[in-house]
């Protein structure tokens, strides 16, 4: 991987890296654009196979946070961080704390939040080092878990996605075959058990699994199945890249709804999915309801604002999947078009105020 080609391929500003002997801590931080404002992104946890992977994940997800941000209408920019280690076995206050000093040296350009491997207490520890941190504990000012908002923008995509295929936004009777049950999935699951859904789930903790096989009456199967499941839609709420040359053939779904972040493994398989009949709705379009909820805490916590603006996932969905039919491209790219042109208008009314004070 040629990491400098792959920045200046797709216009990142920044890639640091920190570490911290006495604590174990390996981390790096990416800033893909701050055109609209700080870059904010979760930290992920993860025990990468190298450091080559764990580079190429946090670049992706950083590029993914900027356009999250633009299309959600949202004075951010993007960035992600990643730790590499176990987060179950290598986590601990030392090593958080180190962190924290280590978002702290860029001095706001980046804010962080949790992600996977990370939660509330850890964002919690940060805050002690830098106050570049959201999603801490109300008490302390901040919004707590953003797992509930970030399902409800997943809910109500879907709904988007369902009333444009099927004709209608009801999702009762939709088989949903949903992959990962962590925080976000769980809760996802049980809106589309109020709704009267019926669901397929999965996830590699099987405790999780039968309590909400017992708490939501869902079917289960083995992570390898998911794929494979006849259902109305597919809701990837795991890690990324799951929809690739190997699991594609395998869907039996009308539509691909899901939270996580970087679904597609590569763009032209956002392709492949048109010709397969499935609609795509792009994950950072659906999924930016904990990116919404955290960032009120930027300008004053407001819960019932934040669930008003999540709730209107709804109609961001909509838009581009009218975008997508109207100018005969795929979801993805019309996605991509509304979050650049948002960046390149902001890009441009700054050079036009340079010219007219110089004048």
């Amino acid at each position: 991987m040629n990491i400098l080609k792959e920045m200046e391929l797709f216009n990142y500003e920044n890639l640091v890296f920190g570490q911290d002997r006495d604590s174990g801590l390996k981390a790096i931080i990416a800033i893909h654009d701050t055109t609209l404002g700080p870059a904010l992104g979760g930290t992920r946890m993860w025990a990468y196979s190298s450091e080559e992977e764990a580079v190429w994940d946090v670049l992706r997800l950083a590029r993914g946070m900027t356009y999250k941000a633009a299309v959600a209408g949202l004075e951010l920019g993007g960035g992600k961080a990643v730790i590499i280690g176990n987060p179950r076995q290598e986590k601990s206050e030392k090593l958080l704390r180190a962190y924290g000093r280590f978002v702290d040296t860029l001095k706001g350009k980046y804010i962080t939040a949790e992600d996977v491997g990370t939660c509330q207490q850890d964002m919690d520890i940060i805050s002690q080092e830098t106050a570049h941190v959201v999603g801490v504990d109300p008490a302390k000012g901040g919004s707590g878990d953003p797992s509930p908002f970030t399902a409800l923008g997943v809910f109500h995509g879907m709904k988007a996605a369902a009333k444009f295929v099927y004709g209608s936004e009801s999702l009762a009777g939709k088989r949903v075959a949903v992959q990962g049950i962590g925080n976000v999935g769980y809760h996802l699951c049980n809106l589309l058990a109020e709704e009267r859904a019926e669901l397929v789930i999965t996830d590699i903790n099987q405790p999780v699994v039968e309590e909400a096989v017992r708490e939501f009456g869902a079917d289960a199967v083995l992570p390898q199945d998911i794929f494979s499941v006849q259902c109305d839609i597919f809701a990837p709420c795991a890690l990324g890249a799951v929809i690739n040359d190997e699991t594609i053939p395998r869907l039996k779904c009308r539509i691909v709804a899901g939270a996580a972040n970087n679904v597609l493994a590569e763009e032209y398989h956002g392709e492949r999915l048109i010709e397969k009949g499935i609609l795509y709705v792009p994950d950072y379009v659906i999924n930016a309801g904990g990116l919404i909820n955290v960032a009120e805490e930027l300008c004053g916590y407001q819960r019932q604002r934040v669930i008003d603006r999540v709730v209107r996932i709804y109609d961001s969905v909509t838009e581009v999947l009218q975008i997508s039919r109207r100018e005969a491209i795929p979801p993805f790219q019309a996605a991509n078009r509304l979050a650049e042109d948002r960046i390149a208008s902001r890009k441009n009314r700054g050079s036009l105020q340079g010219v007219s004070k110089v004048g």
